[in-house]
């Protein structure tokens, strides 16, 4: 981050022009005045709306849907200062300098700052010179600040990343299980928790872990159809990591790993072939860490490989592609991942490739962990259901949503399911090699349906393969009709063939007790042999996605003199600010530049993104460039 982001956090929110805060604005006029948009997308004006009435609400919007505006602009019409929580010290300091740019008098609390420079912040909150005031949860959960922050006057409280709260969630933190207390503290203050993943069962965790007082909820589609999924089993995964990179030359994107030794060892890889790539771990040194996520947000054409350490609140709009060289350790992981490619809007790709190494080294992190075994059972749930995923023979997008409670299909619509094609996956631009499994999925219902839909896959699958256990005598498991007809595969087959049945709806793990198979309404129908069951072959040979349409920023050959003079203005300019391109104008905003010509502050302010106060600072400088093109 810029070397000067305290000084501004601390010095100069205080100082930033009004934005008429005497007299409230509607959230319509600072919508259009601050944030320079015409008007709310989605869901937005309900859910500000619901906050300026002082309503707790749940919001789950996806990656790139807008959140933040969603608790700015309340927080700017009710009186005091809002306070958004996040874990995410770098996401804090990215907000804070967006927010100022826009006229927004905004700072951070977190322990990077110097002592003085938390008195300053306090001091400021204190005397109601901010509008917002981000803080990290470890800090507002201390007494000290809960005590000096009831002194003051707060128009609202959002919790971000509030999936956070859930322990079975894919990124619990301890220290969001005590932010209950909020409620306490401020009884009378809306609070609003907002998340991008969060799976039916963790939103109900979220709403009674923060003890929601009644909240409205939000929530948005988890589709994202700019994203472009494709999964291949891996193979020479180097070299396909270069083909898949071919088509991203010029582009932004991330590449996750496991380990640390492995982001390093693929970073060195890629940059020896002419690509820049920088590391990211957290064993990195935290200068060069900053260092190299500065370079990511701030240039062109940068690949970070990264563990999972990188990425959680990077608000940069134009990362084209999120490559993942090993599982992620769930759909929840992987979806909110893969969310940080085409923030913009624009066609992105989620490209993964992953083989058994990945699996068994992700079961050792489950089995090695002192987690409750519970916990343990929910983890390996996950990871099955992600291996589902990778399998499936039909369009990855409608499963995915399934999995966050998406398209709750009727039995009729479900039977269709299988039908349903997006056109923009790999699944469905090249459909997989499928074998009858019609039999060998009704001889595993059919054992689950014995075992009196009572135990877990482990046990079933020992049934089948008539194994000679323990459990398996202690309940005479060995005289059932089904004990030993399942020989002729092998525990991976059958593993295999399970999670392609629960990711088609045909059988379900019961969470809630033991992780136990069960039936489902739609299982009769196999069972009977009303219907031919097709699923996928087990892969052993690398299948790369069909290359997409390259992203193209639709510039002609007539107007490409213009678009590279405003995006070097706008790089000129973020670097005299010290913040990344993004944070003076998005692509979209140039983009409407070049197309309609503007030749006045007036038909400048009536583009998208360009807002009072960035007009005030960036208006004039292009202006000029765009005044000396038509020249």
């Amino acid at each position: 981050m810029p070397s000067n982001t305290h000084q501004q956090n601390t010095e100069h929110a205080s100082s930033i022009p009004s934005i008429n805060r005497e007299n409230k604005q509607s959230p319509q006029a600072i919508l259009e005045s601050i944030f320079g948009y015409s008007e709310f997308r989605g869901q937005q004006q309900s859910i500000i709306e619901t906050a300026i009435e002082g309503q707790d609400s749940l919001i789950i919007m996806p990656t790139g849907g807008g959140k933040s505006l969603c608790y700015q602009i309340p927080a700017l019409v009710r009186q005091g200062t809002g306070i958004v929580i996040s874990p995410l010290i770098a996401l804090m300091q990215d907000q804070v300098s967006a927010l100022m740019q826009v006229g927004i008098r905004a700072a951070f609390l977190n322990s990077t700052l110097s002592g003085a420079e938390t008195a300053r912040v306090i001091e400021q909150t204190q005397s109601g010179q901010l509008d917002i005031l981000y803080v990290a949860p470890e800090r507002i959960n201390q007494p000290s600040t809960l005590n000096w922050l009831t002194q003051c006057s707060i128009s609202l409280i959002a919790i971000d990343e509030a999936h956070c709260v859930s322990q079975w969630g894919h990124d619990f933190r301890q220290d969001y299980l005590l932010l209950n207390q909020l409620a306490q503290y401020f009884p009378n203050v809306p609070r609003m928790a907002l998340t991008a993943t969060a799976t039916p069962r963790s939103q109900i965790d979220i709403v009674n872990n923060l003890e929601l007082n009644a909240p409205a909820k939000f929530v948005s589609s988890f589709d994202r159809p700019n994203i472009h999924y494709a999964v291949a089993a891996k193979n020479d995964a180097k070299k396909q990591l270069l083909k898949f990179l071919t088509g991203h030359r010029d582009e932004s994107g991330i590449i996750y790993c496991l380990s640390r030794k492995k982001v390093e060892s693929t970073a060195a890889w890629l940059n020896d072939r002419g690509l820049t790539a920088l590391p990211y771990h957290a064993g990195l040194p935290a200068h060069t860490r900053a260092e190299n996520q500065t370079r990511f947000l701030r240039e062109d054409a940068i690949i970070m490989v990264a563990t999972i350490a990188f990425g959680m609140g990077i608000d940069k709009p134009d990362v084209r592609f999120v490559a993942h060289m090993n599982l992620p350790k769930s759909l929840e992981s992987y979806y909110q991942e893969t969310g940080r490619a085409g923030r913009d809007g624009e066609p992105a790709e989620a490209f993964m490739i992953y083989g058994l190494d990945d699996v068994v080294q992700l079961s050792q992190f489950i089995d090695n962990s002192d987690a409750k075994i519970e916990y343990k059972l929910n983890e390996k749930n996950k990871l099955d259901a992600l291996l589902g995923w990778c399998e499936v023979t039909q369009c990855r997008r409608q499963p995915l949503l399934d999995y966050f409670g998406e398209g709750d299909l009727s039995s009729e619509e479900n039977e269709n399911k299988a039908h349903i094609a997006c056109n923009f996956c790999d699944t469905c631009q090249t459909p997989p090699k499928t074998w009858d499994a019609t039999e060998a999925a009704q001889k595993l219902l059919s054992c689950v349906y014995r075992v009196n839909q009572r135990f877990a896959l482990g046990h079933v699958i020992d049934v089948l393969r008539g194994k000679k256990t323990e459990r398996i005598e202690q309940f005479n498991h060995e005289q059932l009709s089904t004990y030993g007809i399942g020989a002729s595969l092998s525990q991976n087959q059958w593993r295999s063939i399970t999670r392609q049945l629960i990711v088609r709806g045909l059988l379900r793990v019961n969470t809630e007790h033991y992780n136990n198979l069960t039936l489902t309404d739609a299982s009769r129908e196999l069972l009977q042999g009303q219907v031919t069951l097709l699923l996928r072959e087990d892969i052993t040979e690398p299948r790369l996605s069909k290359p997409v349409k390259k992203h193209s920023n639709g510039v002609s050959e007539q107007d490409s003199a213009l678009w590279d003079a405003l995006r070097n203005c706008r790089k000129e300019l973020a670097d005299e600010h010290g913040i990344p391109p993004y944070m003076v104008f998005h692509d979209a905003t140039l983009m409407e530049m070049m197309e309609t010509h503007p030749c006045s502050t007036a038909e400048l302010l009536s583009i998208s993104g360009i807002g009072e106060s960035k007009l005030d600072k960036f208006g004039e400088a292009f202006l000029k460039v765009i005044n000396e093109h038509l020249e």
